[in-house]
């Protein structure tokens, strides 16, 4: 595989989680829009590493360490996704910017 079809797909990743991100309206989708475009973002740092040196190790280290971040931040967005459903029993983005009522 080449650095243009490594780019290329995480791109076309990348693209299709912004594009479910704006365009979907429910949380879960939402979150795993970003979570798509996190992991299209990996797939850059593994790309770069690898094609600049030859070796993968310090992509994949820091791939691991976004990785580690990111599961923390969606295991709490899940749990405010949980208490959000729980208070208003709908997860439509449109209903829940009314909180403040």
């Amino acid at each position: 595989m080449t650095l243009l079809n490594c780019l290329l797909l995480s791109f076309i990743l990348f693209g299709i989680g912004v594009w479910g991100l704006l365009r979907r309206r429910h949380l879960v989708a939402m979150l795993i829009s970003i979570e798509l475009m996190l992991n299209a973002a990996n797939m850059n740092f593994i790309t770069f590493a690898y094609f600049s040196s030859g070796d993968s190790t310090a992509g994949a280290v820091f791939n691991l360490f976004v990785v580690a971040v990111t599961a923390c931040e969606m295991a709490i967005a899940l749990a405010i996704v949980v208490s959000m459903y729980r208070k208003r029993h709908s997860l439509d983005v449109n209903e829940l910017r009314s909180l403040h009522e």
